[in-house]
């Protein structure tokens, strides 16, 4: 998968994981990781399918309604990825934190729904339920922070409420912040994001 690693100068704080959203780059969101871990190390993703020439992490059907063989397959892929980049780079791969915004909140909501300890922790910007109807993997212990607009068109306030009642059951800790942008990234949400992290994650 095409990326950008950049190592940090703690070794103890986690490797945060982006994930942009449609239409995006792995250049993205790098801002974003500077205002929430300046001294962790970065491994930002570009996914691998394009729709109509935007990069997305998996394929959807129509505006909402996954391709959800194609998400379980990139899913798959991405968990993957992680193990090797944690090889290659030299990171703790029990100590990743992934930051995506929409279509790669969702992406990062797979990971937790369809692999146990592939993350440590989450924070998920308009996130929505990536799939319903399944079995989630033992999640005690991760800790995942999402945020969301009460008046966003494209992820519902109950998509939000839904999939954090989906990650408690499975023993998640989660923490919603409600905006009224829209599905507008904020630099509110973020530095929300940011006190969460650190006192949930690196305390």
């Amino acid at each position: 998968m095409i990326h950008i690693f950049k190592e940090g100068q703690n070794p103890k704080r986690p490797t945060l994981l982006l994930l942009h959203g449609t239409g995006g780059t792995e250049q993205d969101l790098l801002q974003l990781a500077e205002w929430v871990d300046p001294q962790a190390s970065v491994l930002s993703v570009r996914g691998n399918v394009s729709e109509h020439g935007m990069p997305r992490f998996f394929r959807r059907l129509a505006e909402g309604v996954f391709d959800e063989e194609d998400l379980i397959a990139r899913t798959a892929e991405l968990h993957q990825f992680l193990d090797e980049a944690a090889e290659k780079y030299n990171f703790e791969r029990s100590n990743v934190v992934a930051i995506g915004y929409s279509n790669g909140a969702n992406i990062a909501g797979s990971l937790l729904f369809h692999h146990a300890n592939s993350l440590k922790g989450a924070i998920l910007h308009h996130p929505m339920v990536p799939r319903r109807g399944v079995e989630l993997p033992d999640l005690a212990g991760v800790r995942v922070f999402i945020a969301a607009g009460k008046n966003d068109p494209m992820c519902p306030p109950e998509e939000a409420e839904e999939l954090a009642n989906l990650l408690n059951g499975a023993g998640a800790k989660t923490a919603i912040h409600w905006e009224m942008n829209g599905h507008s990234l904020t630099r509110s949400e973020v530095e929300a994001a940011a006190d969460w992290y650190g006192k949930n994650i690196v305390q």
